[in-house]
């Protein structure tokens, strides 16, 4: 290969493990043989793996995972998942459209969460290998009929993922549907730069491009009107190490369990940077660019244990830290929030980009 070329890029697919119910479950593993490559799993359309090296050259898995398809079906669902038909929460369950409240399928809080408790992420999604001259990857497709979870209309959705030689994931997002609805899709992967299994992501740097968040109520709902981040631990505009914001003991970090899982409300629009996310000791950073209006971030502070990853070891608090791009959390019952409507003749369209690469040291 020539001196400065871009590593060939390859795909494989296997059948990896099947379900309960006998069904197969199908991985693709794609990328740049040395450099970034990706696991993705047709169980809920899930980003299973993400390798890539260090600055120097070592390279680790840097995404959290169940090791059991137990495991996926249960406590790490969320992990890696493309989450819907509405990601984030919905308070009680209630969504009004066009003069009709629709009684959504709610968790044991009462409301609905990442479209309910069967949810896509527990779906097994239909995939077909893409090889494009500078890309390669996954599409993977879902049909969600009238009425699943209680969302009104048929839904098709499509999520691909799509890495080129220099470490840039792109997620695409699409769906139409048959009649007025919501969608809200997102990615629910979970980041550790030291690599999964390796501690905690409190040394991690973030820098968030927002001058706005939503501040929440005990259930983790919003409260309402965008809230400045001047003078607390929700400005990250500038990069701060996560464990000095959270030692800032801001009332805001208590709903979430000493941590984020709160929604920023991005500077801009377009695509364009959401955030930057750097580990000092492994030099590894993923920067996060999207279309999308808000990112929500959170920094896995009920992890309790309870998971085993791919590395044998169990993740407890701050594992991994998730960034989430999509709209506001229960935006169906906040007519300022951005509308998440879709109607027939239209389609959603959603666009995230994840570039890793390195610092110096």
């Amino acid at each position: 290969m020539p001196p400065g070329a871009p590593a060939r890029l390859r795909i494989t697919q296997t059948e990896t493990a099947t379900l309960p119910d006998g069904r197969w479950i199908t991985r693709w593993t794609f990328g740049a043989p040395g450099g970034v490559t990706a696991e993705v799993l047709s169980l809920g359309a899930r980003l299973e793996a993400l390798h890539a090296p260090d600055r120097d050259g070592h390279r680790a898995n840097v995404v959290l995972g169940g090791a059991h398809v137990a495991d996926l079906l249960g406590d790490a669902a969320y992990f890696g998942a493309t989450v819907g038909r509405y990601a984030n929460r919905v308070a009680r369950g209630r969504l009004p459209l066009d003069g009709t409240v629709h009684h959504l399928a709610t968790q044991p809080t009462g409301h609905t969460l990442h479209g309910g408790p069967d949810g896509y992420a527990t779906r097994l999604w239909e995939g077909e290998a893409v090889r494009e001259e500078h890309r390669v990857g996954v599409r993977l497709r879902l049909h969600s009929p009238d009425g699943d979870q209680g969302f009104p209309g048929a839904l098709t959705a499509e999520v691909g993922y799509l890495l080129d030689a220099h470490g840039e994931l792109t997620i695409e997002y699409r769906a139409t549907t048959d009649a007025p609805t919501v969608v809200n899709l997102t990615n629910h992967a979970y980041f550790n730069l030291a690599g999964e299994g390796n501690g905690t992501v409190l040394d991690h740097r973030l820098r968030v491009d927002a001058s706005g968040y939503l501040p929440v109520d005990d259930d983790l709902i919003p409260l309402g009107p965008v809230a400045p981040v001047d003078a607390t631990p929700f400005d990250l505009r500038d990069p701060h190490p996560l464990a000095d914001r959270f030692a800032l003991h801001h009332p805001q970090l208590g709903p979430a369990g000493a941590g984020y899982d709160h929604t920023w409300v991005l500077d801009g629009t377009g695509l364009r940077t959401a955030a930057v996310l750097t580990d000092p000791a492994s030099g590894r950073r993923l920067e996060c660019r999207t279309t999308e209006p808000g990112l929500q971030v959170y920094t896995g502070n009920l992890f309790d244990g309870s998971v085993t990853g791919r590395s044998g070891r169990p993740y407890r608090a701050h594992a991994g830290i998730a960034l989430e791009t999509q709209h506001f959390p229960d935006s169906p019952n906040r007519p300022d929030y951005p509308s998440t409507v879709l109607r027939p003749g239209e389609e959603y369209r959603s666009t995230t980009v994840y570039r890793l690469g390195t610092t110096a040291g």
